[in-house]
């Protein structure tokens, strides 16, 4: 399971031009599921997004979590942090999990999130989306539960 965690001051995600999830201050998370990934890969995923310290502090350095500061997420199914380049110019999504699989396994993430006590919001999975963001610092994080980086 991959995830690109950036923190926002603000985030929503639209559909068909109508907004479906929408944060304020926290993080917006672009979920993509392996297909080898399993409930593990959730439980790590979800538990290293809620305990990631990257929120300024008073004295201006990364060390707060998100339930410091009181902050949301916001959740968007990515098939495509598994497209493979290395070869030729169009992605290869051999290693994507199939939809069905993807979804019960982002649902997963995002129950696990929630039983944190942080809000979350989502995008609508498998539709065509529109994020929006305002990305604060900025501060952009890759994580893979597999630890591949």
């Amino acid at each position: 399971m991959r995830a690109v965690i950036q923190r926002v001051k603000e985030a929503r995600v639209d559909v068909d031009g109508e907004v479906v999830g929408k944060i304020g201050q926290g993080l917006l998370v672009l979920l993509g599921v392996g297909k080898d990934d399993t409930e593990d890969d959730v439980r790590y995923l979800a538990e290293k997004v809620s305990g990631l310290r990257i929120f300024e502090d008073e004295t201006g350095k990364m060390n707060l979590c998100i339930t410091d500061v009181k902050g949301e997420v916001l959740a968007i199914s990515q098939f495509t942090l598994y497209g493979d380049c290395r070869k030729g110019r169009r992605p290869s999504f051999d290693e994507a999990a199939p939809p069905e699989v993807a979804e019960r396994l982002y649902n997963l993430f995002i129950e696990e999130i929630r039983k944190s006590g942080i809000k979350v919001e989502t995008g609508k999975f498998r539709a065509l989306m529109d994020v929006h963001l305002i990305n604060s610092g900025p501060v952009t994080i890759l994580l893979d539960s597999k630890k591949l980086f």
